[in-house]
């Protein structure tokens, strides 16, 4: 039988995690299908290109986007720009100098005068507090009061934190926000809403997602390093995650790996690292995309690209198999 297609559309696609997560919805007679995709990151190009056989990155400024050119679509989904928001951030907000916090609004106009009939957001969990609240209430009223700016008629919004060593199965702890809204109501009401997800069974543990360490580069040791005396005495157990602090190390003994982050390649915070039977190193591009829940099929574009550009691209990733699951659950609602 021949699937029901519902056409999304990528802003702010990063390396494509989200269109991934969307078109590795599992049901039996609907599926996701992207069409277009969007990011200002020439560096993202490179690594999303590589694992797209149809749709390639455009790498317009989100803003230079003609609402009315966009192809036929039915559903939006983006991770927007999260710096703004986040606590490690400028905590600027809508007022972000860079201009970054009001992309926001450039998904609004296309939801505005595109009304698809879902879409799904995502961002760092701080959203919901930041300036104690007022940002987040100004994206949720907007989102629910489109009757005020079109004259149509208002989304249905569910929301809610969830971390992916929780929700997704995998063994990180990283907590965003999802945002998710129906155009009808009826959608709305099939949707299962996100604060009743239950808890689910992480499949595999750091250790099991580690390469052989004779196959990894002598790069990403640290036994010949400066940094090297300052933490050899520190990290002593294998298989255990540790975190560089700038100033000392903290080992996570909840058995997963702290939250990714864009800056982990270039010696900044909460880089990750760990002890194996070579010696201390840090964890590689390919050990972070599993973290992230990608599978090994996923190509990265190593001698391409900067080692520090393809751990920014993936500390900004999502978590695959989270997304997947919100993902279903949208695709059970529209059918």
């Amino acid at each position: 039988m021949k699937k029901k297609v519902f056409k999304t559309i990528d802003l702010f696609a990063g390396i494509g995690g989200i269109r991934i997560g969307f078109e590795g919805a599992k049901h039996p007679s609907a599926r996701f299908k992207t069409v277009f995709a969007n990011d200002i990151d020439e560096q993202c190009k490179i690594t999303y290109d590589m694992n797209s056989n149809d749709v390639k990155l455009d790498t317009s400024d989100v803003w230079s986007i003609n609402t009315s050119d966009l192809k036929q679509f039915q559903v939006l989904v983006g991770g927007f720009p999260c710096q703004a928001f986040s606590i490690a951030g400028y905590r600027q907000g809508f007022n972000d100098e860079r201009g970054r916090g009001n992309l926001f609004f450039k998904i609004e106009e296309i939801i505005d005068k595109r009304r698809p009939l879902a879409f799904m957001l995502e961002n760092v969990k701080n959203l919901e507090g930041h300036d104690k609240g007022r940002t987040f209430k100004t994206i949720y009223e907007t989102l629910i009061n489109q009757k005020s700016l079109s004259g149509k008629h208002s989304y249905h919004i569910d929301y809610k934190v969830l971390n992916a060593k929780d929700h997704g199965g995998i063994p990180q702890n990283r907590e965003r926000i999802f945002i998710v809204g129906f155009k009808h109501k009826k959608h709305y009401d099939r949707f299962k809403k996100l604060d009743t997800f239950k808890n689910k069974n992480i499949s595999k543990q750091v250790v099991d997602l580690l390469e052989n360490a004779e196959d990894i580069d002598n790069k990403y040791y640290y036994n010949d390093k400066p940094l090297f005396p300052r933490i050899k005495d520190d990290i002593t157990e294998s298989g255990v995650v540790y975190q560089w602090r700038r100033r000392y190390v903290r080992q996570n003994k909840n058995g997963v790996c702290p939250t990714l982050t864009a800056n982990m390649g270039t010696g900044g915070h909460n880089v990750p690292i760990i002890r194996d039977k070579l010696g201390i190193r840090k964890l590689t591009p390919r050990e972070c995309a599993r973290i992230q829940g990608y599978r090994d099929t996923f190509k990265l574009p190593l001698g391409l690209i900067a080692d520090s550009q393809i751990y920014k691209q993936l500390g900004n990733s999502v978590p695959v198999p989270l997304v997947q699951r919100i993902a279903t659950e949208m695709l059970k609602a529209l059918t």
